[in-house]
């Protein structure tokens, strides 16, 4: 849309917020850098777990965009079963919003692999800030060298029959 001329169009509305295909390209890239600054890069998992909201597409593209995995979790699950996805997943980066960081909060010790807890809102402790994160990276990003058949992002199954299993999906998906 952008290359189109269409960059000034909005492409999101959320509350009171109108947001164009620009606002959303800045938002992914800026927080595709802000992991690149983490450390994070190809196929490494970063979690989300956020309501719908422009973070959470910030989130999702911003680690498709830099070849990350992106494996966005349910926001209705327990602290157990936040702790097997997170370390199932390998997750080393979890964007959380801070309504829902008690959840984690109870299993973090048991949290294998994660190394950074970003938090849209208010921020505690260790935890990262996504605004201040994302405000301050570049918004200028070039996509990862991926390709096709390289995997995109993760989601999980129910677990209706067992434990929850982790549904990959590469780019051409």
């Amino acid at each position: 849309n952008i290359e189109e001329g269409k960059g000034d169009k909005v492409a999101i509305y959320f509350e009171e917020q109108r947001l164009t295909y620009n606002d959303i390209q800045h938002m992914v890239n800026r927080f595709g850098n802000a992991l690149k600054g983490l450390g994070i890069g190809m196929e490494n998992r970063i979690a989300i777990l956020l309501p719908d909201c422009p973070e959470w597409i910030a989130c999702f593209f911003g680690a498709i965009k830099i070849g990350a995995v992106a494996v966005p979790l349910n926001t209705m699950m327990h602290p157990k079963d936040y702790e097997y996805l997170l370390n199932d997943s390998r997750a080393q980066v979890l964007v959380v919003s801070d309504d829902l960081m008690e959840q984690i909060e109870g299993v973090r010790g048991n949290l294998k692999h994660l190394k950074h807890i970003v938090v849209v809102g208010e921020v505690k402790g260790e935890q990262l800030s996504y605004h201040q994160m994302a405000g301050s990276a570049s918004p200028q990003l070039e996509a990862a060298d991926t390709s096709k058949d390289d995997v995109s992002f993760w989601l999980y199954t129910s677990g209706s029959t067992g434990q929850p299993k982790g549904a990959v999906h590469l780019h051409h998906d």
